[in-house]
């Protein structure tokens, strides 16, 4: 059920708009305010879906009342009603996120159609952002030791700019997750987050992979096909491991980091991208440049910002977190009642090498949670999680 609130000084026009919309919609939930200070108050005071808004009004006027709207809610959507209409209010009101500008008195059907499609953008913009949020949740980076703090700070600072990030740390230890946050808290946000797991594509097939092909560049290639890169033009991406790409696929890299240009696989076409690249790896690339095995100009190029994420048994003190935020996540993916960790079964697992970080301590916590009774006690921890 939508709520919708008409702000109209003219009682008359009022009933007529307020006819219009329950003969569409006997659903929907209509107040009226006479004026745009009783207007402004009730959007203050409650929660619309819509606001359709005389312009001329006594007290406080249509564009003013948008002006002091847009401080306190950014998405409502305003209709703008004038008898009185020019392109340059028109113009202004629509600058200031009105969604549509109607004179008075308005077309019906033009009138419906507004409304129906600014309610569908609400509906949309309410579901993407509820949508949003889940993303943002299930991404958390979950603790408050110092060395995640850290780590809060720096995300924070570097996600609103373009600098590249190469992210460090042991396998298990979330690097995936503050690739995400800081694509979450960038400006291209509303743009793809397209994640590559270098180590896992064979490396005859990583360029096509990156940068896509041409059908019968290759014998497998039975049609053209876009590469990640493309596919997160203004957005991000995530080239994980990237330790273990092959030499000629760096150059490559190094190329479109270089450029903003890449090349289909059996293309001579340049095609531009507007991309954000983050890595992140679990080796020492010092040692493979020294090696031979990393090419030290395509390091300092993706080493702009360095973060290094702490295994484990560096933040042991966010341990207990890490299985009150597992024990409630799990328990609800499997269906299944919450249950709750003694004492000594916390200190048990706290006392733990976790060579796995915190990979591996989400699967013992899902074990237990599954096998063990509740509370689940340090014999249940000895039992069904030893290390030994």
């Amino acid at each position: 059920m939508s709520k919708i609130l008409i702000i109209e000084d003219e009682e008359p026009i009022r009933r007529v708009l307020v006819r219009i919309l329950t003969e569409e919609d006997s659903s929907f939930e209509i107040k009226e305010a006479s004026d745009g200070k009783k207007g402004l108050d009730l959007i203050k005071n409650e929660s619309f879906d819509l606001v359709l808004c005389d312009i001329k009004m006594p007290k406080v006027d249509g564009i003013e009342l948008l002006q002091r709207t847009r401080k306190i809610n950014l998405t409502l959507p305003f209709i703008m009603l004038t008898g009185h209409g020019n392109i340059e209010t028109a113009v202004e009101s629509m600058k200031l996120g009105a969604y549509d500008f109607i004179s008075k008195p308005p077309d019906l059907n033009r009138l419906i159609n507004s409304v129906r499609n600014a309610l569908e953008k609400k509906e949309l913009v309410t579901e993407n952002k509820i949508l949003r949020q889940k993303v943002a949740k299930k991404y958390e980076i979950i603790g408050n030791s110092s060395s995640i703090m850290e780590i809060h700070a720096v995300i924070n600072k570097v996600a609103q700019t373009e600098a590249r990030v190469l992210i460090t740390g042991e396998s298990g230890t979330g690097k995936e997750l503050v690739a995400h946050n800081i694509h979450e808290k960038s400006n291209r946000n509303k743009a793809p987050f397209i994640e590559v797991n270098c180590a896992a594509i064979p490396s005859e097939l990583i360029e096509s992979e990156l940068f896509g092909h041409l059908k019968g560049s290759f014998t497998s290639a039975v049609k053209d096909r876009q590469g990640k890169f493309e596919a997160a033009n203004n957005g991000t991406l995530f080239l994980d491991e990237i330790g273990d790409m092959s030499l000629d696929a760096q150059a490559k890299v190094l190329r479109a980091l270089e450029e903003s240009k890449i090349q289909r696989v059996g293309s001579q076409k340049d095609i531009s991208v507007d991309v954000r690249v983050i890595a992140a790896t679990n080796k020492d690339l010092k040692k493979e440049i020294e090696n031979g095995n990393f090419r030290e100009d395509l390091y300092h190029r993706l080493a702009v910002i360095m973060v290094e994420v702490p295994e484990l048994s560096r933040r042991k003190s966010d341990i207990p977190i890490l299985i009150s935020h597992f024990s409630k996540l799990i328990s609800k993916e499997q269906g299944i009642e919450a249950k709750e960790f003694k004492k000594d079964s916390i200190k048990l697992l706290e006392d733990y090498d976790w060579s796995g970080n915190i990979r591996e301590l989400r699967n013992v916590i899902e074990r237990l949670i599954i096998l063990a009774g509740n509370p689940i006690s340090k014999d249940d921890v000895i039992l069904f999680a030893s290390k030994k």
